[in-house]
């Protein structure tokens, strides 16, 4: 979790500056729009978004710009792969079965429309007790091997907690 909430100000050319922690900056429709309201869009509304996100915000100079997009191969997955030039994608999925599904159909996607999949990575792999520190696979176990066996592709990481980005913050992915 980024922990971040508000809304990003305006700079002096009127782009929007991201929020900032743990030294990366982001941005988010959760930014924008009030915290309980549902994000309902399709077709022109996402790409509307999309674009706002991208190219109407301060970023600065970047050496990655990582999209954090829902799982499944809707409206996002596909106005950005067609219309964004893209390096590669990372699929990332919890160890079900049913998200396993999700995630394979995810990275058939971008094979499909030509975007490389860089591999994949499990996220909440392992409860772990913050008292005991005993560890349980709730969401079953080895789910993204497997599925990265089917694929052909790499195991980049597995969380141990829900959020990816505060592990990055912790220094334990590099």
């Amino acid at each position: 979790m980024m922990n971040l909430k508000g809304n990003p100000e305006l700079s002096q050319n009127n782009l929007m500056r991201p929020l900032l922690n743990y030294g990366i900056a982001c941005m988010s429709m959760g930014f924008l729009i009030e915290e309980t309201a549902p994000v309902v869009w399709r077709g022109l509304m996402v790409m509307s978004a999309i674009e706002k996100l991208l190219r109407q915000v301060d970023w600065g100079p970047l050496d990655y710009l990582v999209v954090d997009t829902p799982p499944g191969t809707g409206d996002v997955q596909l106005s950005i792969s067609q219309n964004i030039p893209i390096s590669g994608a990372v699929i990332v999925s919890t160890p079900q079965d049913i998200a396993l599904v999700d995630a394979h159909k995810g990275a058939e996607m971008f094979r499909k429309v030509h975007v490389p999949v860089l591999g994949l990575i499990q996220n909440m792999s392992v409860f772990q007790c913050p008292k005991c520190k005993h560890r349980t696979h709730i969401f079953g176990a080895d789910g993204a091997r497997r599925l990265a066996q089917t694929l052909d592709l790499d195991i980049l990481g597995k969380t141990i907690r829900y959020s990816f980005a505060e592990e990055m913050a912790e220094g334990r992915w590099g």
